[in-house]
């Protein structure tokens, strides 16, 4: 009765439009009515507040700011330059170069729609100029920006480790071995489908030029060491790391590259001030339903069904994955890891799953949500980027997602290939 009530209010709401966060609050408030028991209503606010007073969420704002000051500050312009010159003899060049360009600006923003807009921004334009049909451009820029919250760090890693209890640096050592794969998985992709558009360069790239490229490039290329060296290092958390890498960057945008000016830093702030408010938003909200399923032993209930139902292996890591998948195509990132976590963690304990395996697969599967409609972020960005329509995107980019979900399914079977590398630093 309680289960059909929230999820059932849950997804009634969310039918109708009304903001993720919202219809969270809505839908614990009414089955807490339904119940009965009205004494748990102050525990709403409450929880709201104790999940906001948390100093590992302060790193969401702090990365959303620090990818916003690259976007607008040259580092991901000298980053791009310096990739073309590292990749002039691969066929599909400039679709290579996005998709090593989005894994390098991944592992400083954290956030995907900001990775299509910073790269996509300036490679589709070039892509165009090379005769990449605008949907081709768009399709390579929408998928390569999927790596932005899979490569370390990643403003959802940081969500599931809150959510789930789990060490935020553990996170993101187990995501670089599975971000570095997709982008491999990607790259081949384009090598395939777009060599017809932009056949590898012959002329030899000059020693002063490669020197000067790297110099420009230099400052941009350190900003991950420094972040996750220094998380790695133990000379501070990830929360600090992501308040010295805006620093980093506005040092750097300011001072050494100068393209950023007073009024650029008013709508930076201002872009990330609205950006992180969501996400905080939700991320609070979604801690007195979280609090409620589990006063209510409804994950427990809904793993114990499903265990029931799934008894093969296979078959359960397949069904999380279909929900993840289809859930993606509804619901934004952040909201998906608040809602699912607390139910799939049973399950994956059940199948021997790590919680920082689960997490990853987490973390792919909104990841690949954001470029299947409707709620395709990428794909809106891109198109904005491309001018030009979210329904030929859409058609171009089966061949990524294909590629992303074959990428995705070796590694929940394989778990390994996830929890290889935080094995090898002890945590």
């Amino acid at each position: 009765m309680i289960i059909g009530m929230l999820f059932g209010i849950l997804f009634v709401v969310l039918f109708l439009g009304v903001p993720i966060a919202v219809c969270l609050g809505i839908s614990v408030c009414v089955a807490i009515v339904a119940s009965g028991n009205m004494n748990l209503l102050p525990a709403v606010p409450q929880r709201m507040f104790t999940q906001a007073d948390n100093f590992t969420l302060m790193a969401v704002p702090f990365f959303i700011l620090a990818g916003n000051i690259m976007e607008k500050g040259g580092i991901s312009k000298r980053l791009i330059d310096f990739i073309e010159i590292l990749m002039r003899r691969v066929p599909g060049r400039l679709s290579c170069i996005t998709v090593a360009a989005s894994a390098f600006f991944g592992a400083i923003s954290g956030s995907n729609p900001a990775t299509v807009a910073a790269i996509g921004g300036i490679t589709i334009p070039r892509m165009k100029e090379k005769g990449y049909p605008d949907d081709v451009a768009a399709g390579v820029a929408a998928s390569a920006g999927t790596l932005g919250v899979v490569i370390p760090p990643s403003i959802p890693m940081v969500t599931y480790a809150v959510t789930a209890s789990v060490s935020v640096g553990t996170m993101f050592i187990a995501g670089i071995i599975p971000g570095l794969l997709l982008a491999v998985v990607l790259i081949a992709t384009n090598i395939f489908l777009c060599r017809r558009y932009d056949a590898a360069e012959t002329e030899k790239v000059t020693v002063k030029t490669f020197l000067y490229s790297f110099k420009e490039a230099l400052l941009a290329i350190f900003m991950p060491v420094i972040i996750l060296g220094g998380i790695y290092g133990g000379l501070f958390t990830p929360t600090e790391a992501a308040a010295v890498a805006c620093v980093y960057a506005f040092l750097i945008s300011v001072f050494v590259y100068k393209e950023l000016n007073i009024k650029d830093i008013y709508a930076i702030f201002k872009k990330s001030t609205v950006s992180s408010a969501v996400v905080l938003f939700v991320v609070s909200m979604s801690a007195p339903f979280g609090w409620f399923m589990t006063n209510q032993n409804i994950p427990t209930f809904i793993a114990s069904s499903v265990l029931g139902l799934f008894t093969n292996k296979v078959a359960l890591l397949l069904m999380i994955n279909v929900i993840l998948l289809f859930l993606g195509c509804f619901l934004e990132t952040q909201a998906i890891i608040l809602l699912v976590t607390p139910i799939l963690l049973p399950i994956a304990a059940s199948l021997g799953l790590s919680p920082i395996a689960l997490g990853i697969i987490i973390i792919i599967n909104t990841s690949i949500g954001m470029i299947t409609p409707p709620m395709a972020v990428n794909l809106f960005v891109a198109s904005g980027i491309a001018d030009t329509s979210i329904g030929k995107i859409s058609k171009r980019i089966v061949p990524y997602l294909c590629a992303e979900v074959a990428a995705l399914l070796v590694m929940t079977f394989i778990p390994g290939i996830i929890t290889w590398l935080p094995g090898v630093f002890g945590v």
